[in-house]
């Protein structure tokens, strides 16, 4: 059972920044894309980053120039930086390998003055 555990979510100022953390059980994040996914209130879940095995990134348009999907493989935790936060960016954060496994509780993100 792949066991993804997100943190470092919080209440933050429009323009602020926060850094979400994917903390796996064992290796599974260094050899298979892992991706960040949010869902607002009354909304349905959306991809926002992935970065593949080999590095490579793709990121929503909406977080394109403000987020940035990085990963440890020696700490088997994979990143998200977020900087210029807009309330619209309000949501669960999760986080999840791309092909597989199975959400998790996810880290909430509110962008509130």
């Amino acid at each position: 059972q792949v066991q993804l555990v997100e943190s470092g979510g919080g209440l933050v100022q429009p323009g602020g920044s926060l850094k979400l953390s994917c903390a796996a059980s064992g290796s599974i994040l260094s050899g298979n894309a892992i991706g960040w996914y949010r869902q607002a209130p009354g909304k349905q879940r959306e991809p926002v980053a992935v970065i593949r095995s080999g590095g490579s990134t793709n990121y929503a348009d909406s977080v394109k120039g403000r987020f940035t999907i990085s990963r440890d493989n020696a700490k088997n935790t994979v990143y998200l930086q977020m900087n210029s936060l807009k309330p619209e960016d309000t949501a669960v954060y999760y986080c999840k390998p791309v092909n597989f496994g199975s959400w998790g509780q996810g880290t909430q993100v509110t962008v509130s003055s």
